[in-house]
């Protein structure tokens, strides 16, 4: 069985009556915006076990940024619940902000890791393809090097970039 969706609307009255929201992004995300009443528990530390504990009348909310995260993983959602009923927001905290609601944002926070991988591969790209018409036709291989490495991020799962980037200083400052 799977959880029933509400709206953000909904979402926010079930809030205003007692109701668990669940905020599965990354902390980063969640750090840098977030909806006021939730509580951060990563997608990735729900599928290693960590649940929501709360009471039978409580029922408990989950969102990500667009609703994909949540609807993807409704089953392992509902078995992190010990108990209650379990929903989820539709359109994440995109609707939550389309909705007009109110969000707490904290722009110190550094830029969601994807962020910086997609601006960082794009300057890459853009220098390599100028490089390669201005100075030597052997820069556009920066071009080349860095698309096979989406590719293989994408066939992989695993990005090298986004490793190197959350290792620098910026990111480091996470609280």
């Amino acid at each position: 069985m799977k959880p029933e969706t509400l709206s953000p609307l909904q979402a926010s009255q079930l809030l205003e009556q007692g109701a668990i929201l669940v905020d599965i992004r990354d902390r980063t995300d969640y750090l840098r915006e977030h909806i006021p009443q939730a509580i951060s528990l990563p997608l990735t530390e729900i599928t290693t076990g960590k649940t929501v504990e709360g009471s039978a009348q409580q029922p408990v909310i989950f969102h990500c940024q667009a609703g994909m995260r949540t609807t993807n993983s409704a089953d392992e959602l509902m078995r992190a619940v010990t108990s209650g009923n379990v929903f989820l927001m539709s359109g994440g905290i995109n609707a939550w902000k389309g909705a007009a609601l109110p969000t707490v944002e904290d722009k110190k926070q550094p830029l969601p890791i994807i962020r910086q991988v997609h601006i960082t591969a794009g300057s890459l790209i853009l220098l390599g393809v100028i490089a390669g018409y201005a100075v030597d036709s052997r820069l556009f291989l920066l071009s080349g090097f860095i698309g096979a490495g989406l590719i293989f991020s994408g066939v992989s799962g695993f990005c090298g970039m986004a490793s190197l980037l959350q290792k620098m200083p910026w990111n480091r400052q996470v609280r």
